[in-house]
């Protein structure tokens, strides 16, 4: 099992101290906030009944640049992210407004009432950040970071189950149902947020809309990718139903006159995320020694088996078939966590 390292500990940085006090907070109460799977961590910064929150970014493995750019850009254009108070690019801290504490996924669990008006204004929201195109220099969601993505999958969990697979027809049978979806992403690319689900939108009486976090890996991508972030969830289980309402509900808010073609890229999309993620979770397991998140493959595969029940991704189905059995789905990895 590996060690986490020492910074993911929950002890406040050494410059906290200096960089609050410069910028107002002098003295103020610093309590640690959950992290995530990055090298970031949070805390929630106290000062009388006013609340803000300090985002520790390494500089030495993290640039808060991205995490500026975009959160600029999505300010300007009327969407809810945290905004910057104070910054210190040499020591990888900054000072953000505070969304409070209800995510989506937890509230819901709480809540399940409001899963349908919750989903509709998320999905709403991603029609907005389609509607316009992706900001210049923006780096693309090419080719061949797609590929690296979806290797991934065969880096991590095939291995994980000892299976012996065919790697170089995996990289054929992407690059040919990659293929339409890579010439609609260049006709017209968005910003892709990349990780927009319900674990990543913020619900506060202070806020006028769901408030986003974890953007600044931003790319400039095609517009079904967050749509399919949302609605195929690997945190929280997303019905079918639900999800055919809301792809609805997206395709009728937006100028896409090819629904055909959408709900084909969507799912290529679709699987390759999935894939990437059972890839992402099976290291998190063996690399970085976090045993939980193979918990979640079942979930995740449930979505797989749903994308590549689509006749465009018939070459990948294929493969799958023919290197990945039915014993070697849905739980297998997560029997070996345990």
């Amino acid at each position: 099992m590996a060690t986490a390292p020492a910074h993911d500990t929950m002890i406040p940085p050494a410059e906290a101290p200096a960089f609050l006090a410069a910028n107002g907070w002098e003295g103020a109460e610093i309590r640690p906030l959950a992290g995530d799977a990055s090298f970031r961590r949070y805390f929630r910064v106290h000062r009388g009944d006013e609340t803000a929150v300090l985002m520790d970014a390494p500089p030495d493995k993290e640039d808060v640049g991205p995490f500026l750019t975009v959160a600029g850009y999505l300010l300007a254009r009327g969407f809810e992210a945290p905004r910057p108070l104070a910054v210190d690019r040499a020591h990888g801290l900054l000072l953000l407004s505070d969304f409070g504490d209800d995510r989506v996924a937890p509230l819901l669990q709480r809540e399940p009432g409001r899963e349908q008006a919750i989903y509709e204004e998320a999905v709403d929201i991603a029609v907005r950040l389609v509607s316009q195109p992706a900001p210049e220099g923006l780096a693309p969601y090419d080719a061949p970071t797609l590929r690296r993505e979806a290797d991934l999958f065969v880096q991590w969990y095939t291995p994980a189950l000892g299976l012996s697979v065919d790697v170089e027809g995996w990289h054929h049978a992407w690059d040919t149902v990659l293929a339409p979806v890579l010439t609609e992403t260049v006709r017209r690319p968005v910003m892709v947020l990349r990780d927009y689900h319900a674990d990543n939108l913020m619900v506060s009486p202070e806020l006028g809309q769901l408030g986003l976090l974890d953007f600044q890996d931003a790319l400039a991508g095609h517009r079904a990718y967050d749509l399919v972030s949302l609605l195929q969830d690997a945190r929280r289980d997303v019905s079918a139903v639900l999800e055919a309402t809301m792809l609805g509900r997206f395709l009728n808010g937006t100028s896409i006159a090819d629904h055909v073609a959408f709900r084909a890229h969507y799912e290529v999309l679709g699987a390759q995320r999935n894939a990437k993620i059972l890839g992402i979770f099976t290291r998190l397991w063996k690399r970085d020694g976090k045993p939980a998140y193979p918990a979640m493959h079942p979930r995740i595969w449930g979505y797989v088996e749903r994308n590549l029940a689509h006749p465009a991704l018939a070459p990948v189905k294929a493969w799958f078939d023919a290197n990945v059995p039915a014993e070697a789905r849905g739980n297998a990895v997560a029997r070996l966590a345990r």
